[in-house]
């Protein structure tokens, strides 16, 4: 008998479904389970980032990281370990086939329902692989719930066992996987200096400036802050580098607009080589940003 029944993917600021298996029982605790699912999926930005909820025979678990989360229905026979070992499955593949800017613009549920595919291999393997195929994957998801168990959860709607309650918004901090970035280049350690030296150069100017213009006028506001806000954007885009962040590829046009708009303006103050090379260095760093990925998961789980 399987132990897995039902695999979803929703978004978690707003609960929207993005995929799921479509296989169906009819079993009535099994669709009043999937009804406490959907209505448990438009509250996962209150809860951290693995949790359960329990029914007579049927047990949901969920796991989320930034801003996608995978949720299961499973036997109560089925291991936490193991359920959590499947939900941290589907959300790597989920997140290597789809980019953040894809999901945050999904309008429609089941936006990427050819995912069912992967999710019912996916449940397959589990489902009939022994504990001893697992064991590695298990024995490491096990550590983790014991140094920070997940919340347990009340379907009826607002209790949770392992967090702050009385019907209070608790705020809690992911337990999320591990989300590593593939290996700095070279290209982009000297993206990274150049952009560094960009924001020593804008702030620089922009505090000299600052000075000058607390003594003799006014009308300087705009200029200083053309000369602060890329600075700004220079330092957000390293961390954009060096880290991964949700809606990625939105914060990098932002902080290149910035930057452009921001030299545009001080076309007086600075020459056509000087704006040149800091939009230069601008469109590298975005370019590196985007083009460096979290790094492909080794499986643990025999998937």
């Amino acid at each position: 008998m399987p132990m897995i029944f039902f695999a979803s993917v929703v978004r978690v600021r707003d609960g929207l479904p993005l995929s799921a298996s479509t296989d169906f029982y009819h079993a009535q605790e099994f669709l009043e389970c999937r009804r406490q699912l959907k209505a448990l999926a438009r509250r996962l930005a209150q809860y951290p980032g693995r949790g359960s909820a329990e029914s007579r025979d049927l047990h949901i678990y969920f796991s989320s990281s930034g801003d996608v989360a995978c949720m299961a229905i499973c036997s109560h026979q089925c291991p936490a370990a193991m359920a959590f070992c499947f939900l941290e499955t589907l959300w790597w593949d989920f997140t290597a086939s789809y980019g953040t800017t894809c999901i945050g613009l999904a309008s429609r549920p089941y936006a990427f329902l050819e995912f069912d595919s992967v999710i019912q291999k996916t449940k397959w393997h589990f489902n009939h692989m022994s504990s001893s195929q697992m064991k590695s994957g298990l024995e490491k998801i096990q550590e983790e719930l014991e140094f920070q168990p997940p919340a347990v959860l009340s379907l009826e709607g607002t209790d949770v066992t392992n967090g702050v309650l009385n019907g209070h918004t608790p705020v809690y901090s992911e337990p999320a996987p591990n989300l590593r970035m593939e290996p700095v280049t070279a290209l982009g350690v000297l993206s990274l200096v150049l952009n560094i030296m960009c924001a020593a150069l804008n702030l620089i100017r922009g505090v000299h400036l600052a000075e000058h213009s607390l003594q003799v006028a006014q009308e300087e506001v705009g200029n200083i802050l053309a000369f602060f806000i890329p600075s700004v954007a220079c330092m957000v885009q390293c961390y954009l580098y060096l880290f991964y962040s949700p809606a990625r590829t939105l914060k990098v046009v932002l902080m290149l607009a910035f930057i452009c708009l921001g030299n545009v303006y001080l076309h007086g103050l600075r020459n056509t080589w000087q704006i040149l090379f800091h939009i230069g260095v601008a469109f590298l760093s975005s370019y590196q940003i985007l083009t460096r990925q979290l790094q492909e998961r080794q499986s643990d789980y025999g998937v």
